[in-house]
């Protein structure tokens, strides 16, 4: 059973779920249209297998603070270090799903003798050759459209429809039992994300950051291809996305990594496959 805390920032407070648990933590953490949620089949697994998890919203999602402005890939970096900082971890494995897998890596290398180990979920680092964003994506993160994606977002109706148009892009080649969890789980978690608890611009101000947040990860692939550190690249292969093509083309650049593929799941692995991501993340960790 986790415990709720508020952890201070200097632009506001995040909401953090802590399960009790031994070793470094492993701390999970949402891309942009979601929140702590998608970690909720996943956590608790974790923690019972006696390892400490962490989950919390950034700045702006889900039930932590938002300041309305601000919102950056470095910005989260510093989330993560307060939240670490709060529990007094002093090693920890972030575990990145989408977005979140970016700011994972951005946090090893910022900060690599605070990070045991880091496991990357269907997510994206530089710009590979195999990266497609979905299209819900590149319309906000597009600057010429910039006018016409903040109109949709200001109009329930409108932004409704290309969440709807993306939803069946996702949904679509999942088998019967992913498509069920799809529907009962993660559509009404991102829909609350954004009506309830108005993640709306802060998800705007990091979509229109993406192509120059892959831009700088680039420029860091030479310090990336030195680190130390081991990673666990766990991805769900029937993302029509991040394909697992993306995973091969981010492990390329590391020094130490394995990679597992779960045939059956889809952009959100941990949703679609828990048991079998949590067998990977604690093998590997317990390996080392």
């Amino acid at each position: 059973m986790y415990t709720e805390i508020r952890v201070p920032t200097p632009a506001g407070e995040l909401y953090v779920r802590d399960h009790p648990g031994e070793g470094p933590a492993f701390v999970m953490l949402h891309g942009f249209p979601d929140n702590l949620g998608i970690f909720d089949k996943l956590a608790p697994l974790v923690e019972e297998s006696g390892r400490r998890a962490v989950a919390f919203d950034f700045l702006g999602f889900g039930d932590s603070d938002k300041p309305g402005t601000g919102y950056s890939f470095e910005q989260q970096v510093a989330d993560v270090l307060a939240v670490a900082d709060a529990l007094h971890l002093d090693r920890i494995i972030p575990v990145g799903h989408d977005a979140g897998g970016a700011v994972a890596v951005n946090f090893a290398l910022a900060y690599p003798e605070r990070t045991a180990e880091v496991a990357l979920l269907n997510c994206f680092y530089g710009s590979s050759p195999s990266l497609r964003f979905p299209e819900l994506i590149l319309f906000f993160a597009t600057p010429g459209l910039a006018a016409l994606s903040q109109h949709f977002l200001r109009t329930r109706a409108r932004y409704a429809e290309i969440v709807e148009f993306q939803r069946a892009k996702f949904r679509e080649v999942l088998e019967s039992e992913e498509q069920i969890d799809y529907d009962e789980f993660l559509a009404p978690l991102i829909d609350e994300n954004f009506t309830r608890q108005g993640a709306g611009p802060a998800f705007a101000q990091m979509t229109a950051q993406l192509f120059a947040e892959v831009a700088r990860e680039d420029q860091k692939m030479p310090e990336l291809e030195k680190l130390d550190i081991f990673f666990r690249v766990i991805w769900g292969a029937k993302d029509p996305y991040l394909t697992p093509a993306v995973a091969g083309d981010i492990s390329k650049h590391l020094l130490n990594a394995t990679t597992t593929v779960l045939p059956s799941a889809g952009h959100w692995p941990q949703i679609d496959r828990p048991h079998e991501v949590a067998r990977a993340l604690l093998a590997h960790a317990d390996s080392r």
